[in-house]
């Protein structure tokens, strides 16, 4: 079966981290490259981190560099996201996405608050 499931969403405090991961089965999962987007309430799906099918090229959106790093095991067919320092407006669901397949998880929610 084609899919991605993430998994590692919950509630942090304010300046804590959280690590989401992602898990693909289905595919030949070392030849794509992953992206991580976000969707807070009411808002539009953006784009959060993209990580290259080697894992060799990374990009962040600017308002996670510095903080979110993102990083995949081929041989486990997993993709990470490490988010540190998360502020309340990191708040939204997270979904890993293959855009060369327009394959997305079902998203796994992250809420940060006091």
């Amino acid at each position: 079966q084609v899919q991605l499931v993430e998994s590692g969403g919950g509630l942090v405090q304010p300046g804590g981290p959280l690590r989401l991961s992602c898990v693909a089965s289905g595919f030949t999962f070392s030849r794509y490259g992953m992206r991580w987007y976000s969707q807070a309430p009411e808002q539009v799906r953006e784009l959060v981190a993209v990580i290259s099918s080697t894992g060799t090229s990374r990009n962040y959106a600017d308002s996670v560099k510095g903080r979110f790093t993102t990083s995949r095991d081929n041989a486990k067919n997993t993709v990470d996201l490490q988010m540190n320092s998360l502020k309340p407006e990191d708040t939204a669901v997270y979904y890993c996405h293959v855009q060369a397949r327009g394959l997305w998880g079902q998203g796994t929610q992250v809420t940060v608050s006091s």
